[in-house]
């Protein structure tokens, strides 16, 4: 059985808005999370310009610069609950330089980001290709390629 996900997909001000919603149509989202989560979930997930997705990464992590995806992460248990703040100029571009569709990058971030959600880390080496493998074989069940 699949577990319970309440989902919240949400587009801030955003200059190319319409090029984005159309790689994040919700189903595909849900699809996703759902294959990232061990456990019942709320998540909401967020799509922000660059200036939102700095100043959250500089208020939050003490980082002063946009990153590609920000796990706020509440709880594990009983049910997961996480903000999930997705940067779309910068996964636009780091899209364009991997040479992968929008669609391929948000998915493999989407998962990064659920993942973390569920306490994964990458700190240290071990946990990183740990994580790295977990997401490998995520990816290649939605029918996706190796993200690294």
């Amino acid at each position: 059985m699949l577990n319970q996900l309440t989902l919240s997909l949400q587009f801030g001000k955003l200059d190319d808005a319409a090029r984005h919603r159309t790689a994040l149509p919700r189903h595909k989202v849900a699809r996703w999370l759902r294959q990232a989560l061990q456990s019942d979930a709320e998540i909401t997930v967020r799509i922000v310009d660059t200036e939102e997705g700095q100043m959250l990464n500089r208020d939050y992590r003490h980082k002063d610069y946009a990153t590609n995806v920000l796990t706020f992460d509440y709880a594990q248990e009983p049910v997961v609950t996480a903000d999930l703040v997705l940067c779309a100029p910068v996964v636009a571009k780091e899209a364009g330089e991997q040479g992968k569709t929008l669609e391929a990058h948000y998915a493999h971030l989407i998962v990064h980001g659920a993942l973390h959600a569920q306490g994964w880390n990458h700190e240290l080496v071990e946990d990183a290709q740990a994580m790295e493998l977990r997401e490998t074989e995520i990816m290649a069940r939605l029918g996706f390629k190796n993200p690294y």
